[in-house]
């Protein structure tokens, strides 16, 4: 096909239009009206055999390139508003791969209320490689890595390990009402999402916040199948890791279950000043690595 009646039929998958729309999809780039709030931007790279394999279904693919910056604008508790997506494809690609790809982000953007304002289609001279670029906007209460604080308790949403082995790496639900509704409440100091596992991702609030922790491994909430070792280090989890002043704990937890009867909040540790030493951890995903 030609590339243009490509992007026509896939289009037809997804949402491109809304009130704050003044140029959509189809000219050299979007238009979206700005409200006076803060502008909140994030862009994520989807790579064939790091993140997915060939034989994995397109759609699912589709579903987490655009779900995985969905859940960073959770971790900071912004509302992600508009979409710019980049497919680059193998040139054996027939119309169906195409098609099946665009209904995961279809899905994903219907799902999270995103539109999708644009991109841009082309030719890979081998593997399948997506990027995302995710507009939002966010209130006053953004949470950020940097602001943990000594004796704050360091919690979990969900549970965590195997998420490649049970392919839930591709199906994750990003948790983003749960991240807006945690930057609303007093106590939650600092928040990041679990991408690259707690090994990885929980040192990087250390040293963002210049503090220490201790972790309470046996606490760690994991899937069935899985060790306390792979919930630390294997990453792909999109769940949510936060610190929460003590004093607020209890209120949190009530609050929590009322809001989020079906999705656990777990306490498994304790921020600590910068002087004392941090529990030591295995090593964690690296990209470069």
């Amino acid at each position: 096909m030609r590339e243009d009646d490509l992007l026509n039929l896939i289009r037809k998958e997804l949402p491109l239009d809304d009130a704050s729309i003044i140029v959509g999809s189809g000219d050299d780039c979007a238009v979206v009206q700005m409200e006076q709030k803060n502008l909140v931007l994030k862009t994520d790279a989807t790579i064939e055999d790091v993140h997915f394999t060939a034989q994995d279904d397109l759609s699912d693919v589709g579903w987490k390139a655009l779900c995985r910056p969905i859940s960073d604008f959770a971790a900071m508790g912004a509302i992600p508003q508009h979409a710019l997506i980049t497919v680059a494809a193998p040139s054996s690609w027939q119309q169906e791969n195409w098609l099946q790809l665009a209904r995961g982000f279809g899905k994903a953007a219907h799902t999270f209320g995103i539109i999708i304002v644009g991109g841009e289609m082309a030719r890979s001279p081998r593997k399948l490689f997506l990027s995302v670029a995710l507009t939002g906007s966010a209130g006053p209460s953004i949470l950020l890595r940097s602001t943990a604080q000594p004796n704050d308790l360091i919690c979990v949403t969900g549970k965590l390990g195997g998420s490649f082995k049970s392919k839930r790496h591709l199906t994750f639900t990003p948790r983003l009402k749960e991240g807006q509704w945690l930057a609303t409440q007093a106590g939650i100091h600092a928040m990041m999402d679990l991408s690259d596992g707690l090994a990885s991702d929980l040192p990087r609030i250390e040293c963002a916040s210049n503090c220490s922790f201790i972790l309470e491994k046996e606490k760690i909430p994991y899937h069935p199948g899985c060790s306390v070792e792979e919930a630390i280090s294997d990453g792909e989890d999109y769940e949510l890791l936060l610190t929460v002043a003590p004093d607020q704990w209890p209120n949190i937890q009530k609050e929590w279950h009322d809001h989020f009867p079906n999705l656990s909040l777990t306490c498994i540790g304790k921020i600590l000043p910068p002087d004392h030493a941090s529990s030591p951890l295995p090593p964690g995903f690296d990209h470069l690595k």
